[in-house]
């Protein structure tokens, strides 16, 4: 099966339950009169996306799914990994190079793709780099885009007595 980031959102859904609610912090005029605000709650695992930032609750429910499924890549590890590197990362990997904006629908699913190589390959980054067919340091510089994937690297290398990555 694969990972819940990785599944189209629509099929996501099915294993969701979504929440309209009132957003709640300061507040201005016209801040969540209505209830705009959006939680997802990924119901076998708990995990949760959420949005209020915006006035329309469409644009709420989109942003709430992208950060569900960035919050799946990063809590949720998954068993299966396969030798190669699926068609997505084949595909957006260029040479040596891997590239893909952090709000392209794509992300979560290479974002949780590289976590779990990293975790079947005992968090060594050069290993795992080798296997999905980018440098060591484009790898880093992908995770760098989340920052919370690269502190799950970090404390990895600092619990093997390395060097953590900048």
């Amino acid at each position: 099966m694969p990972h819940p980031a990785a599944l189209p959102i629509d099929e996501l859904l099915t294993e969701c339950q979504v929440t309209r609610t009132r957003g709640s912090g300061p507040g201005g005029q016209h801040r969540n009169k209505t209830e705009t605000a959006i939680v997802i709650t990924h119901l076998p695992t708990g995990v949760r996306g959420e949005a209020s930032e915006r006035r329309s609750q469409a644009e709420n429910l989109a942003q709430a799914k992208h950060r569900l499924q960035v919050e799946l890549a990063l809590a949720v590890r998954s068993e299966e990994t396969t030798a190669a590197p699926s068609p997505l990362w084949q595909s957006r990997a260029n040479g040596q190079r891997i590239t893909v904006s952090t709000s392209h629908d794509d992300f979560p699913a290479l974002l949780a793709e590289a976590l779990d190589a990293l975790d079947a390959a005992n968090w060594a980054a050069p290993a795992t780099a080798e296997r999905l067919g980018v440098s060591t340091s484009q790898l880093v510089k992908f995770l760098q885009q989340e920052p919370r994937a690269l502190v799950l690297l970090n404390r990895a290398q600092t619990e093997r007595g390395l060097h953590p990555y900048r």
